[in-house]
C-alpha cells in the first residue's frame, strides 16, 4: 500500500460517512457516502487524494465501477486529464463489450466493459467507493487484462477490513497497488 492521504483529510472523509444500521437488510451497518459527496470540501480532498494516486500509478485511464465508482471516478479522470471508462452491469452497454462473471455469495454476477475503451498500452487505475468481498473489483481486473491493457493499480474511497477483498484481490493485482484511504 501506498502512503495515505494526510490524517486530517482521513478525518474529515470518515466525519461524511454515515452508518445507516440495518440497510439494506437487518444486521447490516450500510456506509452512505452521499453525505461526503454532499460536501465540496469533503468531496474535492477525496477527487484530489484519487488524483494524486492516478499520476503515481502513471494511468492513462481510469474504469469506474458501477455505481458509486463512477462517481468517484469521473471528476478523477477529469481532474487528472486522462480518459474515464464505466464498467457496467451486464447488458447497459450499447456495441460490442467484453463481459467478465464473477462470484456472489449466492450464485453470479456479470460486468462488461465497451471493447473498444482499453487497448494495449493503456495504464488502468480502477476506483470503487468500497472494496467489500473483493468480486466486481477482481472481475474489472480481469476485463482490463483481456483487453490488452495493464492494471496501474485500484483505489477506494473505504475498504470493509473485516471482509475479505483484499486478499481476494492478492493474485489477481499481481505487482499492482491497492489503496484504501479510508479502513473501517
Amino acid at each position: 500500500m501506498t502512503a495515505l492521504p494526510s490524517e486530517d483529510v482521513r478525518e474529515l472523509l470518515l466525519s461524511r460517512i454515515k452508518d445507516v444500521p440495518d440497510y439494506p437488510k437487518p444486521g447490516v451497518m450500510f456506509k452512505d457516502i452521499t453525505p461526503l459527496l454532499a460536501d465540496p470540501k469533503a468531496f474535492a480532498a477525496l477527487t484530489d487524494a484519487l488524483v494524486e494516486l492516478a499520476v503515481r500509478y502513471g494511468a492513462t485511464k481510469i474504469v469506474g465501477l458501477e455505481a458509486r465508482g463512477f462517481i468517484l471516478a469521473a471528476p478523477v479522470a477529469v481532474q487528472a486529464g486522462i480518459g474515464f471508462v464505466p464498467v457496467r452491469k451486464a447488458g447497459k452497454l450499447p456495441g460490442a463489450t467484453l463481459a467478465q462473471s464473477y462470484e456472489l455469495e449466492y450464485g453470479t454476477a456479470e460486468i462488461e466493459v465497451h471493447a473498444e475503451d482499453l487497448a494495449a498500452g493503456d495504464r488502468v487505475m480502477v476506483i470503487d467507493d468500497v472494496l467489500a468481498t473483493g468480486g466486481t473489483a477482481e472481475a474489472s481486473l480481469s476485463l482490463i487484462r483481456r483487453a490488452g491493457a495493464e492494471v496501474a493499480g485500484v483505489a477506494v474511497l473505504m475498504e470493509l477490513s473485516f471482509l475479505p477483498g483484499r486478499l481476494r484481490l492478492a493474485d489477481a493485482l499481481g505487482a499492482a497497488p491497492l489503496d484504501a484511504l479510508i479502513v473501517v
